[in-house]
């Protein structure tokens, strides 16, 4: 490994990956934009085709595209899948402007930075770096960009179904460098209490939506939390849930005919998901049996997902791409890499769930600031992380299969 990372470092520019990443960031690719990721995903595109390789495109949704790009092994060897998304949130109210990024104090500012446009060009310019130095692979390593992971995740719900295919996969969300192995899986439900409506002056005559959920809400508290802080995986940790929103009633005046709770429920591997939502329902039933007057409707939020569960996943620490990654971090920085768990939902749920994809997440930048009124990626980590992948593929897809 020593020879081609010396080979790499020395061909490495880290402006080069700055400029990349400013180029993707300057282009908003959010939901309020009509275009959405299409002059993201042709701006990668265009790259690739200046540094001689060749992307393709697949629509998904109507005018917004995956990208690919794949540098072909000679066969025989690991193939690997570097995939990131093109979507950025939108700016909201940040520090600066958000499409103008900017370089101070080794930190590279603008929406996106972080999340994830930094992890994007780290996978193009490594892959730049093999293909210049025209360095043997015996696998495919492969280039994705897929759209609307901040929302649905139908551009790798696409991946998944029509491919390409990869023996293993790296996800380039934020880590701060650390090998993510894992994360929790992600459900959003929605419980609707209906009531009857009355005169604030008389509310025995009516039933009161509020009164309901709050005794939903004290039930699960009592019941069902203590029960997820016993679910603990050793990596991940426990299975954790969290009311995020209520609505009800019209005025002060009336008894509530109707309240919403929304909430949100991450999900630990020992989990199956018929138990996530049995264990709601019997609570609701429970209820039932208590009051007949009690009545609530639990529905899957359609925001959380396209077609495919979002569930927890993990790789085993002795797979071959956790080991290799391992070692490349260690030579990198004469240091055993940090081994962890990734603290939201991310496309490798997907991969590695419905696709049997071993998938690990890795990338530059906190993800404590994605999302952020000031969203930044250190250079550093831009630089550090471009050789990574260079090197992981290196060694990863000359394995034998």
């Amino acid at each position: 490994m020593s020879s081609i990372r010396k080979k790499l470092e020395e061909m490495l520019n880290v402006e080069e990956v700055v400029h990349v990443t400013s180029e993707l960031v300057k282009i908003e690719s959010h939901r309020d934009t009509p275009e959405r990721e299409l002059r993201c995903a042709q701006r990668i595109g265009q790259f690739f085709t200046e540094w001689g390789m060749k992307p393709e495109y697949a629509e998904v949704l109507e005018g917004r595209p995956n990208v690919y790009c794949i540098l072909k092994g000679s066969g025989g060897g690991l193939s690997l899948l570097l995939n990131g998304h093109t979507d950025t949130v939108p700016a909201y109210t940040m520090d600066f402007p958000p499409f103008a990024p900017f370089v101070k104090d080794g930190m590279l500012y603008g929406r996106g930075t972080v999340d994830m446009k930094g992890a994007l060009a780290c996978m193009m310019v490594a892959m730049r770096l093999l293909h210049e130095l025209q360095f043997p692979l015996k696998g495919d390593l492969i280039f994705s960009g897929v759209i609307n992971e901040e929302d649905r995740s139908e551009g790798t719900e696409y991946l998944v179904r029509h491919g390409p295919r990869a023996d293993r996969c790296v996800v380039g969300e934020p880590t701060s460098m650390a090998i993510m192995v894992g994360h929790r899986g992600l459900e959003w439900l929605e419980f609707e209490f209906i009531g009857k409506a009355a005169h604030g002056g008389t509310p025995e005559k009516g039933i009161n939506a509020i009164s309901m959920a709050a005794k939903f809400i004290r039930r699960v508290e009592e019941k069902l939390l203590p029960e997820l802080a016993k679910r603990v995986h050793p990596i991940i940790g426990p299975a954790v849930m969290n009311f995020g929103v209520i609505k009800g009633g019209t005025q002060p005046s009336t008894v509530a005919d109707r309240c919403i709770v929304q909430i949100d429920r991450r999900w630990v591997p020992m989990e199956k998901l018929e138990r996530v939502l049995g264990e709601y329902q019997e609570i609701l039933a429970e209820l039932k049996t208590e009051d007949p007057r009690f009545n609530c409707t639990m529905t899957r939020m359609e925001s959380n997902m396209a077609t495919m569960d979002h569930m927890p996943v993990e790789i085993p620490l002795d797979d071959p791409l956790v080991v290799d990654l391992k070692n490349v971090m260690n030579d990198l920085g004469n240091s055993e890499p940090r081994i962890a768990a990734f603290g939201g939902w991310t496309d490798a749920s997907l991969i590695g769930n419905f696709a049997q994809i071993p998938t690990l997440i890795f990338g530059p930048g906190d993800l404590s600031v994605a999302h952020s009124r000031c969203e930044f990626v250190p250079v550093d980590e831009l630089r550090t992380c471009t050789l990574a992948y260079a090197l992981l593929a290196a060694t990863l897809c000359n394995r034998a299969t």
